[in-house]
């Protein structure tokens, strides 16, 4: 099998089998199924474990850009999902943009998001939202999700990543940007396309870069 099994709150492996998986530091856990370095077969992987939960990609990509880290949460039933992709901008140079569809209390999206809590915070309907974006058929009100805990490294903080969080379809949808000014390519008519339903276009997805870090 290429995809492993890590703990979704950190990057932790777990320990288990098929039946019980746990995290050193965080117990019992549902594993996140991640490959080393995606390719269309490690992606197609990911999808046939995927059943109801979206697996969002930001369609059309522009050229340059690529897919480099994809992955799912669950044992019996995949509970989130997760596709980074990474290009370059006239304005940031390189840029990583994260994707993640996950049901509440996962805590996939916060450790991508590099946040204190499990779930987004009280920012969430908290004033109008920052932004909208298209995601499969509908459109989601996304909220800038502010720094809620202590800088993590030496290569964290405010400029380092941009993190947007919103509700679609009863799940968390969440969107981070390093660094934080490529949010500035969001915008109102961004679209995010389901790649589980896709059919021949599949074939044109283009892989590479490097992991992201968290």
């Amino acid at each position: 099998m290429s995809l492993a099994a890590s703990c979704p709150r950190c990057a932790a492996p777990v320990s288990g089998t098929d039946d019980t998986f746990a995290c050193r530091d965080h117990g019992p856990t549902e594993p996140l199924w991640r490959p080393e370095a995606v390719d269309y077969d490690a992606f197609a992987e990911v999808v046939a474990r995927v059943d109801d939960l979206p697996l969002y990609l930001p369609w059309p990509m522009s050229p340059g850009w690529s897919i480099c880290d994809v992955g799912c949460v669950g044992r019996d039933r995949v509970r989130a999902t997760t596709t980074t992709v990474v290009g370059t901008s006239d304005l940031d140079g390189e840029v990583e943009v994260t994707v993640v569809s996950e049901e509440p209390g996962v805590g996939l999206g916060a450790r991508c998001a590099a946040a204190a809590y499990d779930d987004p915070g009280p920012q969430i309907s908290n004033g109008p939202p920052s932004v909208h974006v298209r995601a499969g058929s509908r459109t989601v009100p996304l909220w800038l999700v502010e720094p809620d805990g202590p800088v993590q490294g030496p290569d964290e903080g405010p400029l380092v990543r941009a993190v947007f969080a919103g509700e679609a379809d009863g799940r968390w949808l969440w969107l981070v940007t390093r660094p934080a000014s490529a949010a500035l390519l969001l915008h109102d008519d961004w679209l995010l396309a389901d790649v589980t339903g896709f059919g021949p276009e599949a074939l044109a997805m283009p892989f590479g870069g490097r992991r992201p870090s968290w």
